[in-house]
């Protein structure tokens, strides 16, 4: 997780902060593809976001041919990068 994403999910509310490590942990488990949650979807090759509440959301990236996924954003809606 980039620093930035520490400082914004800091500022959220202790719920969301919940459901973003239970989406973390489930993004270690089980890979960028998550339909299960709320507002799922591709926002492109490599990039993905879902909602974790109405004015919460997380963005991910992941590289095909890699591991490694990277939530780079988490934070409200309105500021999302998408």
């Amino acid at each position: 997780m980039k620093r930035r994403v520490f400082r914004n999910a800091a500022k959220m509310p202790a719920i969301e902060q919940k459901k973003l490590r239970r989406l973390v942990e489930e993004l270690t488990i089980s890979g960028p593809v998550q339909p299960g949650w709320p507002n799922y979807s591709k926002l492109s090759a490599t990039e993905y976001h879902c909602h974790l509440s109405h004015h919460w959301v997380a963005c991910w990236r992941h590289e095909k041919g890699t591991i490694e996924i990277e939530v780079y954003y988490a934070g409200s809606r309105e500021s999302a990068p998408y």
